[in-house]
């Protein structure tokens, strides 16, 4: 290929670009960094919390002001990407981050800690959708794809048990404070790296206007929808704020759906999510992350709570997960990508994980790590890492390049709707038992060590009937991912033509 095809516009990353290597090291950083602040934070509230003088009504907020910005501009940040450059929108990312997360480190009071978190949330929105949208368009070739994508799959799926080990080890031995600091030499480190190795391929960008309308909308829909769910976990599905906000996110997204199909640039081309593939991906990974999100939570306080286990001793129970993700994505979905189709990893990841699962809901007070939690969470981790690897590398296959930082950011999107669904819903099944469960058996529990006894019991009931649901819902995801995913082998990948048809070409052929 001449040097001026090359530079042509729409032409891919060659495969002789060897710095593509070296920049997914710097994506793949930026990307453990964002999955275990979602955790690493969660370790440290109760210490902040005391520090600070939150009370326990406006503590949610450390949490929830970070999911609703990240949540309500993942879209528009996604769009961002695609009009500013993805590398520009990434180290743009990093920097902000990093400058949100040393605020958020030196914070003095509740709300500037609340502050902090909804930058961070802010940065992330746009840091996450470049990252992945980087990859796609950087990473064309089907064996190379699946190897940078099963090591993203594996950074994205164990990333939160690892900042657990890492919150534990910061809060017990260092301070609260550094849970935030952590992530500037992360920050710095990536952002370097990147401004000084990532090529992006030229004729990507997307140079329409911006459809201020359509990021109104999504934005208020997202954020509504965040907020509604969050809200159901601390106040009730029938309080009268979480109904408004359900109603004003149906209202919203709706009339977001329907300004996107007659504005001529819009936010969110209808084409990225009404293709079959890519729309049973979005729905099967958030369905997915419900069923872990909840998990994360119910095990973290099982261990805690129930097993006596100190935050350092937790992260560490959850190694034999990682290792499993690991093992699934960058091992099972990396060997099989290029061999087989993506549902036959996905609905079989789906359903080891579901099995993983199954096996939890058989937990007592008494259960041993060795013989229950061990096997599940291996189980648990191999099939997420398995289904989750090529799930993200169709996600953003077959999209024109000038939609790629958009089908990235709903990727993100259907992640954390899922999260906060799966925080909300499955917390609530738990908390219901669990007060049925201790209302049907504390009165015969006289004593006070009875009575404690019961309350644990209650709390282990309520876990078990809420990973019940987790089963059900990754049976679901297995099934959407057998219906709805019939791509073939990415060997042979769905690349955008220039009528905005799809035609099936050999993956070498990388120009869009």
């Amino acid at each position: 290929m001449s040097e001026a095809a090359l530079k042509a516009p729409g032409v891919a990353v060659p495969s002789g670009d060897t710095n593509r290597w070296k920049a997914l090291v710097f994506i793949a950083l930026a990307q453990l960094m964002v999955v275990l602040d979602a955790t690493i934070v969660n370790i440290a509230l109760p210490s902040a919390q005391t520090d600070l003088g939150i009370s326990d009504g406006n503590r949610q907020w450390v949490v929830t002001a970070y999911a609703l910005a990240f949540g309500g501009l993942l879209l528009f940040g996604g769009r961002i990407a695609d009009l500013w450059g993805r590398k520009r929108a990434f180290v743009l990312g990093l920097a902000g981050f990093a400058a949100a997360s040393a605020l958020g480190g030196a914070a003095t009071t509740g709300p500037m800690m609340f502050g902090a978190r909804a930058l961070q949330g802010v940065f992330g929105a746009l840091l996450a959708p470049a990252a992945l949208s980087l990859l796609a368009v950087m990473f064309t070739d089907a064996k190379e794809r699946a190897k940078a994508f099963g090591i993203y799959g594996a950074i994205a799926g164990g990333g939160g048990a690892v900042g657990l080990i890492l919150g534990g080890f910061l809060t017990e031995y260092l301070d609260w404070r550094w849970t935030f600091f952590v992530n500037i030499p992360f920050a710095v480190v990536a952002a370097a790296g990147a401004y000084f190795v990532i090529r992006e391929p030229e004729g990507g960008r997307n140079r329409s206007t911006l459809d201020i309308p359509g990021v109104i909308l999504s934005t208020f829909g997202l954020v509504a929808l965040v907020y509604g769910f969050t809200r159901a976990e601390s106040d009730g599905w029938g309080d009268t704020v979480t109904v408004s906000m359900f109603v004003a996110s149906a209202v919203l997204l709706i009339a977001f759906a329907l300004v996107e199909s007659r504005v001529k640039a819009p936010l969110l081309p209808l084409r990225v999510v009404t293709d079959r593939n890519r729309g049973g991906i979005y729905l099967s990974l958030g369905l997915a992350i419900i069923g872990m999100f909840g998990l994360f939570l119910f095990l973290t306080y099982y261990l805690q709570v129930v097993k006596g286990y100190s935050p350092v001793k937790t992260g560490f129970a959850f190694l034999p997960m990682v290792g499993g993700m690991i093992t699934g994505s960058t091992q099972i979905g990396t060997r099989l990508m290029t061999r087989v189709p993506a549902r036959l990893l996905m609905g079989p990841g789906f359903l080891v994980a579901g099995l993983g699962m199954l096996l939890l809901t058989q937990l007592e007070i008494d259960s041993s790590y060795a013989a229950l939690l061990l096997p599940a969470m291996l189980l648990l981790g191999l099939g997420m890492g398995t289904a989750f690897m090529p799930a993200m590398s169709l996600a953003t296959q077959g999209v024109q390049p000038r939609d790629a930082g958009v089908a990235s950011a709903m990727v993100n999107t259907s992640q954390q709707v899922g999260g906060a669904i799966g925080t909300a819903l499955l917390n609530t099944i738990a908390s219901s038992a669990t007060t049925s469960y201790v209302k049907d058996h504390i009165a015969g529990a006289t004593a006070g060590p009875q009575q404690k006894l019961v309350q644990l019991q209650g709390l282990v009931h309520g876990y078990t009937a809420a990973i019940w649901f987790a089963v059900g819902i990754l049976g679901l995801a297995a099934l959407i991912a057998f219906t709805f995913v019939n791509a073939g082998r990415p060997g042979s990948t769905p690349v955008a033509s220039g009528e905005g048809v799809e035609d099936e070409v050999p993956v070498p052929v990388v120009a869009h």
